[in-house]
């Protein structure tokens, strides 16, 4: 019979394994976590992981990524690479709403040399992205936002993707809620909407990972 605690531990020795078999991050991402953790206290959790960051510099490399997106910034974990992924030249808008988040996003920035390549707009990530032009030419985006937007976001980014552009949202599993259908909340009912549409989109290809909380990569056609 295996209990709850065999699966937590289980799920641990995974994510230890996994964390061990990526590349590591380095002492800038790894000074950004551990001050992120202790001045935003249970909301860290927001933060991507160490391995996540890896799939993320290592997707924008793969693409040649020159001009890219993230919607929810958050601390900076994930612009920082993304930013070090794009080729030479290259561009990482950035969206949040808070400036108290993005603060010490920027300083992080600067430590990790970077900040020559972020654009930083502190306003409703739907009205940035709807104001952009409408020309195929992002090549990555990374959605780790409000969830209940994730709709809004995704149809904004899609057409904006060029062929072979790649859009990335985290946090498609929800910790598990997606699979209740007794759960009906808002959050859950959309995560499972957008699920659903992006599996049924003839513009992409796509593929949903079970990599820390669900990443779902979209790839325009």
């Amino acid at each position: 019979m295996i209990t709850i605690m065999d699966v937590e531990a289980s799920h641990d020795t995974v994510s230890d394994y996994l964390l061990a078999h990526s590349s590591p991050q380095d002492d800038v991402l790894a000074r950004l976590a551990e001050e992120t953790r202790t001045s935003f206290g249970g909301v860290s959790e927001m933060q991507i992981t160490a391995d996540e960051g890896a799939l993320l510099t290592l997707l924008t490399r793969l693409v040649g990524a020159a001009y890219t997106i993230e919607v929810g910034t958050f601390t900076g974990y994930s612009s920082i690479c993304i930013a070090r992924g794009l080729a030479p030249g290259g561009r990482l808008l950035a969206c949040d709403v808070s400036g108290e988040w993005t603060d010490l996003a920027r300083r992080y920035w600067d430590e990790a040399g970077v900040t020559d390549r972020i654009e930083l707009r502190l306003a409703p990530a739907a009205e940035t992205l709807a104001a952009l032009p409408p020309d195929p030419i992002v090549d990555l985006a990374f959605v780790d936002a409000d969830k209940e937007s994730y709709p809004t976001y995704y149809e904004e980014l899609v057409p904006r993707l060029r062929s072979g552009g790649l859009v990335v949202l985290d946090n498609v599993l929800l910790g598990g809620r997606v699979f209740d259908e007794a759960n009906q909340s808002e959050r859950v009912t959309t995560m499972r909407a957008v699920n659903d549409r992006v599996a049924a989109d003839d513009r992409v290809d796509a593929v949903m990972l079970p990599v820390r909380d669900g990443v779902t990569i979209a790839r325009r056609r």
